[in-house]
């Protein structure tokens, strides 16, 4: 996507920070989330890639004023509400209840029925790969990123398009994920992971004898002219 969610490779953010012993969680919220999502997900959004697709749907300004996990939270709160599990004014009266009277104790409903359909989901981890499809490039080809600009999702970062790699590993054959969140046809394509210089991508600012790895599908990718 061309926007401001596509942070890769852009400037003024300043240095990404580094926090020695840095926790798996900083706040005990964001452990319960990571737990809602992992049971949400199933239901609000059929792929991952319709959740990444709904996180780049949020506002810019909103998008940077969240945190990583505040913006897992306001994707699910938007779900629930366009999948009628919830209506926005019953989710806001919760909010309200809980920020006058924070202990207040939490519903609990007991189903075990749905407890192992989520825990099944969960756990289960399906193959995305197909037989069938045909690698157009093989280890060692170079090749170049196209430089297109998608109105909707993709997995081609703008700082890696237009510039040239090599192909380094066949990962498969697996769905596009532009045709997934477009509600398409299954465009099963295959994922190379390619090899872009530093300088390739940033030139003369690049750090010296460093290189990128960016899985990229078929259609992303042309031939390069070798001169």
């Amino acid at each position: 996507m061309d926007g401001v969610h596509d942070l890769g490779g852009m400037h003024g953010f300043g240095p990404i920070p580094y926090e020695k012993d840095e926790p798996v969680f900083h706040e005990p919220w964001e452990a319960r989330l990571y737990a809602l999502r992992r049971a949400l997900t199933v239901p609000m959004f059929a792929t991952v890639d319709e959740h990444r697709y709904a996180l780049e749907q949020m506002p810019p300004a909103r998008y940077l004023g969240l945190s990583y996990y505040e913006r897992w939270l306001a994707v699910f709160q938007e779900a629930l509400v366009a999948n009628e599990v919830l209506e926005a004014d019953e989710m806001r009266a919760s909010f309200e209840a809980y920020e006058a009277n924070p202990d207040a104790p939490v519903p609990r409903r007991t189903d075990p029925e749905l407890t192992a359909r989520v825990v099944a989901a969960a756990f289960r981890r399906p193959s995305v790969h197909h037989d069938d499809g045909i690698a157009r490039f093989q280890v060692g080809d170079r090749v170049l990123a196209r430089n297109i600009h998608p109105k909707g999702h993709t997995r081609l970062p703008r700082y890696a398009r237009g510039k040239q790699g090599q192909i380094a590993n066949i990962n498969g054959i697996c769905n596009l994920p532009d045709a997934i969140v477009a509600h398409r046809e299954p465009e099963p394509q295959a994922v190379y992971s390619v090899r872009f210089e530093a300088v390739e991508l940033w030139g003369d600012a690049a750090e010296p004898n460093a290189s990128v790895y960016i899985d990229l599908w078929d259609s992303y990718l042309d031939p390069a002219v070798i001169e």
